[in-house]
């Protein structure tokens, strides 16, 4: 999508510090973190949401999960992560390209949201 911010950032349009990269997806921090570490898995194609994704590549969904699994020590999130998607206007989705967040770093609340 030619106005997708997470398309042009993938597509390296706009600057950005790659902490993994593969030809599938990439992973970045988040600008606006939530947590000591926070990072967002995000598919190089794009994909609307978590159900677009899963419908459409479900090999990718399972790749990148593999990922964040194989490098979740090298982000930090040794001792534990949450990871979170957002779907829908409900789910305060704020940009219609699925994104991954992963946090930690510290002990999280329990509480959500």
């Amino acid at each position: 999508m030619s106005n997708c911010i997470f398309c042009k950032i993938a597509n390296k349009e706009i600057p950005s510090q790659f902490i993994y990269e593969d030809d599938i997806m990439i992973i970045i921090k988040d600008i606006n973190p939530q947590a000591k570490l926070h990072y967002l898995a995000i598919p190089k194609a794009h994909y609307d949401n978590i159900v677009d994704l899963s419908n459409r590549a479900p090999e990718t969904l399972n790749h990148m999960f593999n990922v964040i699994a194989k490098e979740k020590d090298n982000l930090g999130l040794q001792n534990g992560m949450r990871v979170i998607t957002n779907l829908g206007e409900d789910g305060c989705q704020s940009v219609p390209h699925i994104h991954i967040h992963l946090l930690g770093g510290e002990k999280l609340s329990e509480k959500m949201g």
